[in-house]
């Protein structure tokens, strides 16, 4: 071989390297660069280019795929869409996904490892497993009936297991078919553009991501706060509240809608919800320990993802003592989510424990192998369970002799707490209407289900709104969807 022949196969052989070498670079260390690129589309197209795995409710899919033989191949199906749009979100080619379908979204497409027998390979071969399937928590029956009370208005409901933290139901109303945001036409489009302008925000999750003041409802925090700390020693015991009570620091006076409030007894005031007397056991429980009774419940702490992401409920630290005052009866500055003020009835039904909520029961395979089963977990203690036993009473008490009557169950223990929230400038704004309970069966160990509804209902006179009157029967009807109703309807058996 002559001088020049080496000369010429050794550039071949330096081309044949370089060639080598920028493939890896290519394949390898710059592939995620190349595939995060949104001038991308091979990405988008191989997400969409095989079926979804499911969402389930009571073993059954609510959640499809539909081939169109497009570029983006299978568009996403729901069934009952807006029932079940709360749980599900949406999963869209053009607006991205939400809520389940985004939070499980590498199971639901086939890219967790956890699907496959050999992801080290996979991943090497960039091979990708079938859509595995995410089996929610949610009883279909509780969650028709908490769709199905809000009719429309709009609110929203939360319902717990208290000793699991099971999500049982979870609805926002007015509601969206997400179904109708799948694939990349005209109408998609236009169903984007008028759901985002609705002034009644539709695509807001009102459980999860929506705080409310919570009203009086939150009145079960504070007897847990003055209960624990010792300032209240007798439920039955006078607590020298005057009716009307004075903020402290002003001259505004705080009254009542009930008679009887003046000095009156925990248990009195729990049950017609005498404003002044919370006011009055706020400040004298004092700010820091509220706020630690708040925190104790979950308030002021980062929201728990259940996996879908669920933002702060607030209480506050820098308050003085009217505003601690006004706190503690639910209004100033204290909010709450649905989710939250479920939370805190589980706490009571539970014995004092605040489980940690869950929307998953279990993940599979396609063929059904199992994935992962997230365990029942208890997030923190809120009250010692001497304190959960007396609110249970109470709240057993507010139902059969108080406010929150139309949550009765026949065949049932319930306990619950109405809530009426003022807002807006002035408190002209039209109340919110709460109510937050939960419902234990005829000769069931525990209370098996704990429900926190909302109802803003603009549309409805000032003075018929009430957490007794609009929100009471919702939480009545997803109770007796768990527990059942009547003797001849067995606890627990649906």
């Amino acid at each position: 071989m002559s001088r020049y022949q080496r000369r010429a196969a050794f550039f071949c052989l330096l081309l044949l390297v370089a060639l080598v070498l920028n493939a890896i670079r290519v394949q390898l260390v710059r592939a995620s660069a190349y595939t995060d690129n949104p001038a991308n589309r091979r990405a988008a197209i191989a997400r969409w280019d095989r079926p979804r795995g499911d969402i389930l409710v009571g073993g059954r899919a609510v959640t499809g795929s539909r081939d169109t033989h497009e570029q983006l191949r299978y568009e996403r199906t729901y069934t009952e869409g807006p029932l079940y749009a709360p749980v599900t979100g949406f999963a869209s080619q053009v607006y991205g996904s939400t809520l389940l379908e985004r939070a499980e979204d590498g199971l639901l497409t086939g890219s967790d490892p956890g699907l496959s027998a050999f992801p080290l390979w996979d991943d090497l071969v960039r091979a990708r497993s079938r859509g595995g399937n995410v089996a929610t928590t949610i009883d279909a029956k509780a969650q028709r009936a908490a769709y199905e009370g809000l009719a429309g208005r709009t609110g929203a409901v939360a319902a717990l297991d208290p000793s699991t933290g099971r999500v049982l139901a979870l609805v926002s109303s007015p509601s969206y078919d997400p179904g109708a945001l799948s694939g990349t036409s005209r109408a998609v489009t236009a169903t984007w553009a008028r759901l985002t302008a609705d002034p009644a925000q539709p695509l807001l999750n009102r459980a999860l991501r929506q705080t409310y003041p919570p009203g009086s409802t939150f009145k079960i925090v504070t007897a847990a706060a003055a209960l624990d700390s010792g300032t209240v020693r007798d439920v039955d015991d006078a607590t020298e509240a005057p009716d009307p009570y004075r903020l402290p620091g002003s001259d505004t006076r705080l009254a009542n809608e009930v008679e009887g409030c003046g000095d009156a007894s925990l248990r009195y005031a729990f049950r017609w919800s005498c404003n002044t007397v919370f006011a009055a056991l706020g400040v004298r429980t004092g700010l820091e320990e509220m706020v630690r009774a708040a925190g104790r419940f979950g308030f002021d702490e980062a929201g728990p993802g259940i996996p879908s992401p669920v933002v702060r409920s607030v209480f506050g630290s820098r308050l003085d003592k009217a505003q601690l005052a006004l706190s503690s009866i639910g209004q100033y500055d204290t909010r709450a989510t649905p989710l939250q003020m479920a939370l805190v009835a589980s706490a009571v039904a539970s014995g004092g424990s605040v489980p940690r909520p869950r929307l998953v029961e279990r993940t599979t395979t396609h063929g059904g192998r199992l994935v992962d089963a997230p365990p029942s977990r208890t997030l923190r203690q809120a009250m010692s369970p001497s304190t959960a036993a007396r609110l249970r009473e109470l709240m057993v008490d507010a139902v059969e002799k108080g406010t929150g009557r139309r949550a009765a169950i026949e065949g049932a223990t319930v306990g619950g707490k109405t809530g009426t929230a003022q807002h807006g400038v002035g408190n002209e704004g039209t109340p919110y209407a709460w109510f937050v309970s939960w419902a234990q069966g005829r000769d069931e160990p525990s209370p098996q289900v704990a429900v926190a509804v909302v109802v803003e209902d603009a549309s409805a006179d000032r003075g018929e709104i009430s957490g007794g009157g609009n929100a009471a029967p919702i939480a009545r009807a997803v109770m007796a969807a768990v527990v059942g109703e009547g003797e001849g309807k067995k606890a627990g058996k649906r």
